[in-house]
C-alpha cells in the first residue's frame, strides 16, 4: 500500500522547480488545485496602505460653514417671526361701483379705517388710489371713494390688490373711534407674529468588534480621514463608524420630515415624530424654484428670483450651494455677460487672465442688483452615494424633483425667545441639541463590553456607542431658495 503522507507529495523532480506534484499542503490536502493550498511559493509584492480611490469620503461641513450649534433642554423649540409692517390685501373682490371686499378668514382680518388712502390694482395693470369712506370689520366690506374717478368701474371684478399708503382727514378734526357697527371709525392696528416649533430626534449607531478580532494582526495598514491608522482593522472599522455617524448628525437635519401623515402603515403610526429639515422647511415656508437653469435662463429667470428676495428679507449676502451641473450653469451665465472675448470668454477671472497663465473658467463670486452672492459646490449633492446619484431620465415627462442647489442668506436674524422673553439675534439657520448640567447629548460616545479598556459586562467585545438629539431651525425660511430639477 502507497503511503500518503500529510506534509505534502513525494513524487521527485530532476529540476529545482515548483510543480505540482512537490508543494506542501496548508491543511494536508493532495489535489494541488485546491483553494486552501500553498500553491504559489513566492512571496507577492504586497502594497500596504490602502488606496484612497474615493478622495475624502466624509459629507457633514455644511452646517458649520452657515450656522451654528447651540443648546436647549426641551423636548421642542419654539421661535416667532415678524409678520409684514404694512397693510395689504389681495385677491380683493370689485363690484365696480365703489364697495371692495375682503373675504376674511382665520388667519385674514379688515383692519382698514376709514380716511385711510388706498392704492387698487388689477391684474392687468389698471391702477385707483381712493380713500376709505366706511369700513366694516366684520364683513370685510370697504366703501371708498376713488381720487381720480367717480367709481371703480376701471379695475377688474376679482383679483385686485390693496394696501394702504397713508390717510386725509379734514381741517379739525379727531380721530373717530369704531361705534358698534364698526363702520364709522379707526381700528388700532395690534402687532401679530407667527409662530414654528421644532422637535429634536434621536440618531443612534453602535460599532461591534468581538476580543479576539481585536488581537488579530492584519497585514493592510489601514488609513481613515480622521487620521486613524495601524494594521488593526478594527481600528478602521470603529473610526469609520464614527465619520458615517458624524455625516448622519448633518444628514438628518437636512432630509428630516416631520411624521404628518398618521395613517397604518406610516411612522407616526409606528412611534415616530420625526424632524422638519432644511429642504423640508424650505419647500413649506420658503422658496422653490423648479427647472431652473441658470446657462439656459441666463439672467432672465435669475432675476425673477431676485424679485421675489425683494419682497421679502431682502438680505444683502447670501451662500450658493450647488451641485455641479448648477454650479457650471452659474460659470456659463456669468461668462455670457463678460465682456472681455466674446468668443473664447478668455476675460474670466477678472482682468488678470493671460497667455502664459492658467486660465480661470469659474467664478466663486459676483454682485447682481444689490445683492453679493458666494458660489461654492455642495459635496452632498455631488457624492454617488447620496444626492449625487439623483439622475434625470430625459424620457421622463414629470421627472422626480432632485434637488440642485440651496440659496442661503448669511448673517443673523432677530427674533423673540419664548423662554429669555426678549429678542435675540440667531443665525437664519443653526442647530439645537439637547443639554443640561447632567447631560450633553450633543455628541455622546461611550464603551460597553469587556475588550478594548471596557469593564462594564461579561460580553468578550467591545461595543462603541454613538449618540446625538437634535433639530435644525430655519428661521426667515422666507429668504431661502431651494432649486429643483
Amino acid at each position: 500500500m502507497a503511503l500518503d503522507p500529510l506534509f505534502g507529495s513525494i513524487v521527485p523532480s530532476q529540476k529545482q522547480q515548483a510543480l505540482a506534484t512537490n508543494f506542501l499542503s496548508f491543511n494536508g490536502g493532495a489535489n494541488p488545485g485546491d483553494s486552501d493550498t500553498f500553491a504559489q511559493q513566492y512571496l507577492p509584492e504586497i502594497y500596504e496602505q490602502e488606496i484612497e480611490r474615493y478622495g475624502n469620503r466624509t459629507l457633514s461641513g455644511f452646517l458649520r460653514m452657515v450656522g451654528a450649534e447651540m443648546p436647549m433642554s426641551s423636548d421642542q423649540v419654539i421661535w416667532s417671526e415678524q409678520n409684514r409692517l404694512h397693510i395689504s390685501y389681495t385677491d380683493v373682490l370689485n363690484d365696480q361701483a365703489n364697495t371692495l371686499t375682503i373675504t376674511p378668514s382665520a388667519t385674514v382680518k379688515n383692519v382698514i379705517s376709514v380716511g385711510s388712502t388706498i392704492v387698487a390694482i388689477d391684474k392687468l395693470g389698471a391702477e385707483l388710489k381712493c380713500v376709505v369712506t366706511a369700513s366694516n370689520l366684520s364683513t370685510g366690506v370697504l366703501t371708498v371713494a376713488p381720487y381720480t374717478a367717480t367709481t371703480t368701474a376701471s379695475l377688474a371684478t376679482t383679483g385686485v390688490k390693496i394696501f394702504v399708503y397713508g390717510s386725509e382727514y379734514g381741517k379739525g378734526s379727531s380721530t373717530p373711534n369704531y361705534s358698534a357697527s364698526q363702520t364709522d371709525g379707526y381700528v388700532s392696528v395690534e402687532p401679530d407674529f407667527t409662530q414654528f416649533s421644532n422637535s429634536p430626534i434621536i440618531i443612534r449607531n453602535k460599532y461591534v468588534v468581538s476580543g479576539s478580532d481585536m488581537a488579530q494582526i492584519g497585514w493592510v495598514e489601514v488609513a481613515t480621514e480622521d487620521g486613524t491608522s495601524g494594521y488593526l482593522w478594527y481600528l478602521k472599522a470603529e473610526s469609520e463608524t464614527r465619520l458615517r455617524f458624524e455625516d448622519y448628525l448633518e444628514m438628518s437635519v437636512v432630509e428630516g420630515e416631520k411624521a404628518s401623515v398618521t395613517g397604518a402603515g406610516s411612522a407616526a403610526a409606528a412611534g415616530y415624530k420625526g424632524t422638519e429639515g432644511l429642504f423640508a422647511a424650505i419647500k413649506s415656508r420658503g422658496n422653490e424654484e423648479a427647472g431652473f437653469n441658470a446657462a439656459a435662463d441666463a439672467l432672465g429667470e435669475f432675476d425673477a428670483i431676485l424679485k421675489n428676495l425683494d419682497t421679502q428679507g431682502a438680505i444683502e449676502e447670501n451662500m450658493l450651494f450647488l451641485n455641479r451641473q448648477t454650479s457650471l450653469g452659474f460659470d456659463d451665465m456669468l461668462a455670457g455677460l463678460n465682456g472681455g472675448n466674446a468668443g473664447a470668454g478668455s476675460a474670466y477671472g477678472i482682468f488678470e487672465n493671460s497667455e502664459d497663465m492658467a486660465l480661470n473658467l469659474g467664478f466663486s463670486g459676483f454682485r447682481r442688483g444689490s445683492y453679493d452672492f458666494y458660489k461654492t459646490d455642495w459635496k452632498y449633492l455631488n457624492d454617488a452615494s447620496t444626492r449625487g446619484g439623483v439622475t434625470e431620465a430625459a424620457a421622463v415627462a414629470a421627472p422626480v424633483a432632485a434637488i440642485d442647489g440651496v440659496l442661503v442668506p448669511a448673517g443673523t436674524s432677530t427674533v423673540y425667545d419664548q423662554v429669555l422673553g426678549t429678542n435675540i439675534r440667531r443665525p437664519f439657520l443653526h442647530v439645537r441639541y439637547r443639554a443640561s448640567q447632567a447631560d450633553d447629548r450633543r455628541m455622546k460616545q461611550w464603551l460597553t463590553g469587556s475588550a478594548g479598556g471596557a469593564m462594564t459586562s461579561d460580553l468578550d467585545a467591545m461595543e462603541v456607542n454613538f449618540l446625538s438629539e437634535r433639530c435644525l431651525c430655519v428661521q426667515g425660511a422666507n429668504n431661502f431658495v431651494l432649486f429643483t430639477k
